[in-house]
């Protein structure tokens, strides 16, 4: 039994570290198409962009970990059945259960070792991942000028080319405002063509502009009615202006900016902020429902005709759980009164809509927050636990395949991963709009898929024709032949 459980870890090892790396893979590329925008044209160098996307690739592995899992017990039992080595072990009178063995053991030890990596290593990366692209966001490109549209990258400067050369640097139409001095549009240069040099450091920009004029606005020489706005016109056939560049060397944004994000926190962070933040929403709830008012007149009369001895003796007793007939308390009034109460009634039941619409956005924003943390408490566990799953849907059906390689148990891996990963995100949107219970959206993708595993494994260890895909290829050319017999079969005359 030892020598045939190195056999199936051996077997087993080797799919599942090559699928994991691909799956990672695959799903960075993902990534690499959310924030290409983000990273093109901002000069970064490659040590940079390589730390993002090594970060990024944490975030991935939680994912990666269940259909890694999933893929590589599929050809694991598929190239046993393929090979009729699964057929030999069991005709020894080895059980399928004891042949998974030895993978369920790595399948509990991946799981932990999953929340463990979830809970404790993915808030680390995920928040140096948020400082680091926090910082690529606010660094700024290499003067990326479009035609006919203001560049402001440039601190001081707004600069506007009509063209640009496809053949060189050259630009033409340029005209550029000067607010170094925060005056306004004080100082403006309009030139024919010229071009754009920025230096190696980053530092420096020298602009070179060819046939133009500037105009410079000088301080009024008059008041009253009388002032006049003088202004110095120069002509230039050459100018080579020299800009000093601000803002253009990669900074670092500090951790502690990005740290309150969900994402960033491990179990006992999230408990407590969400034990906070829930805290603080039943108290707004509170201070939301005492903020609705009634006509104090009306109230007045219900306690006056409510009064019992009782609440003479005890003024400060309220009477809210009090059973009021209003119909005859209203009935018992005059008609002006009546008039009156309606009249105010209706203007207070407007106000109050007024302020439930006002607080309604406001209480739903809140609680939306307080799910998103439950939410990615609930995900450590759900997503651990699916590598579990996945092994005992993984298996079985490798067993019933009987097809190794990355031919069809990618297939089926990839159909039965969406399928999951549908079921997940239907049950956190239900969540999520507190349309269901938190815990039941969680994981109801677990509640189906889990049984789903177990039906699965005994009925490939009974070695069932429920899932034997040859018995219906059977029944199918059977039925088949009955058909096309009785078209053939020539029809009888009395």
């Amino acid at each position: 039994m030892k020598r045939l459980h190195i056999f199936v870890l051996k077997t087993f090892l080797g799919p599942f570290l090559m699928t994991f790396f691909i799956c990672v893979f695959v799903l960075l590329m993902q990534f690499l198409w959310k924030y290409i925008d983000d990273m093109v044209g901002k000069g970064l160098e490659w040590n940079i962009v390589a730390e993002l996307m090594l970060y990024a690739s944490f975030a991935l592995v939680p994912m990666a970990f269940p259909l890694a899992m999933l893929l590589a017990s599929i050809m694991t039992f598929g190239n046993l059945g393929e090979n009729y080595e699964l057929v030999a072990i069991k005709a020894s009178g080895i059980s399928l259960f004891r042949i998974m063995k030895p993978l369920i053991g790595v399948a509990i030890a991946l799981t932990v070792f999953a929340f463990y990596f979830s809970n404790n290593i993915l808030p680390k990366t995920n928040l140096k991942f948020g400082a680091l692209l926090v910082s690529v966001k606010k660094q700024k490109p290499e003067m990326v000028i479009s035609e006919g549209v203001f560049t402001n990258e440039i601190d001081g400067y707004s600069i506007k080319v009509d063209r640009k050369s496809k053949n060189n640097n050259m630009l033409y139409g340029l005209m550029i405002y000067d607010h170094k001095e925060n005056k306004g549009n004080v100082k403006v240069t309009v030139a024919d063509s010229g071009f754009m040099k920025i230096s190696e450091d980053k530092k420096y920009m020298t602009m070179t502009m060819f046939n133009g004029q500037s105009a410079t606005d000088v301080e009024p020489n008059r008041r009253g009615k009388n002032r006049t706005f003088p202004f110095r016109r120069e002509r230039f056939g050459k100018e080579v202006v020299t800009i000093p560049l601000e803002g253009f060397d990669f900074e670092r944004t500090d951790e502690s900016r990005v740290r309150s994000h969900y994402k960033m926190m491990n179990l006992d962070q999230l408990n407590f902020i969400e034990d906070s933040m829930y805290q603080s929403y039943k108290k707004r709830v509170r201070r939301f429902a005492i903020s609705m008012r009634y006509p104090r007149a009306l109230n007045d009369r219900v306690l006056a005709l409510t009064e019992t001895q009782d609440s003479i003796q005890h003024p400060h007793r309220f009477v809210q759980d009090t059973i009021v007939a209003f119909d005859t308390i209203y009935q018992a009034l005059a008609p002006q009164v009546q008039n009156e109460l309606i009249t105010m009634a209706i203007g207070q039941a407007r106000t109050n809509h007024q302020t439930i619409n006002q607080n309604l956005n406001e209480l739903y924003n809140q609680k939306k927050s307080i799910n998103k943390l439950t939410m990615e408490k609930h995900k450590k566990f759900t997503w651990s636990f699916a590598c579990f799953i996945f092994f005992f849907i993984g298996a079985p059906l490798g067993a019933i395949i009987r097809k190794g390689g990355l031919g069809m148990p990618v297939v089926v891996s990839i159909l039965m991963f969406i399928t999951y990963y549908m079921v997940s995100i239907t049950g956190e949107k239900f969540a999520r709009e507190d349309m269901w219970n938190m815990t039941n959206g969680m994981w109801f993708s677990t509640y189906l898929f889990l049984p789903l595993g177990i039906f699965l494994t005994y009925k490939s260890a009974n070695d069932s024709g429920l899932l034997n895909i040859e018995v219906y290829q059977y029944q199918l050319k059977r039925l088949f032949s009955f058909l096309f017999k009785r078209k053939s079969k020539p029809e009888t005359t009395s």
